[in-house]
C-alpha cells in the first residue's frame, strides 16, 4: 500500500506516525526514524490473532477502513480464510495475514469484518519495490 507518512511529535520511541491513505490512523513505524516522513510503500503487521466475537465481528459497512478508537485500532476489510487455518484481511490494496485464535463461523469467509486490536500492536514496515 502506498501511504503518506507524517511524524507525530512525542518524547518516547518507537516512532509514531500519522498515515494518510485511502484508510488512515496513527500506528507504529518500524523503519528508520529519520526516514519516516514522506511517501512509502508499506506492509502492515498486527500482533493479535483473530478471535471471533472477542476482537472480530461482521462489519456493518462493506468498504475498507482504518481508524483509532481510544486505545484500539479498528481495521475493516474483507476476510478470506485459508486452507491451512489462517486468515487474510484484504484492506484496500493491502493484505494482512492473521492466525486464528478461535475458528470463526464458516459463513464469514469472504465477508466484511471489523477487527479491534491494541494500538501498540499495529505497525508499518517500509518495503522497497
Amino acid at each position: 500500500m502506498l501511504v503518506q507518512v507524517e511524524m507525530v511529535p512525542q518524547a518516547a520511541r518507537p516512532t509514531m506516525v500519522r498515515v494518510r491513505a485511502p484508510v488512515g490512523t496513527v500506528v507504529l513505524w518500524r523503519g528508520h526514524p529519520l526516514e519516516a516522513e514522506g511517501r512509502h510503500h508499506v506492509e502492515w503487521t498486527v500482533d493479535e490473532d483473530i478471535s471471533w466475537g472477542r476482537n472480530t465481528q461482521s462489519a456493518a459497512r462493506a468498504s475498507p477502513g482504518l481508524w483509532q478508537d481510544g486505545d484500539r485500532i479498528v481495521l475493516r476489510g474483507r476476510l478470506d480464510l485459508t486452507a491451512d487455518g489462517a486468515a487474510v484481511l484484504e484492506m484496500g490494496d493491502s493484505q494482512i495475514l492473521f492466525d486464528l485464535a478461535t475458528p470463526p463461523p464458516e459463513p464469514v469467509d469472504g465477508t466484511w469484518v471489523e477487527l479491534r486490536v491494541d494500538a501498540d500492536g499495529v505497525a508499518l514496515w517500509p518495503v522497497r519495490l
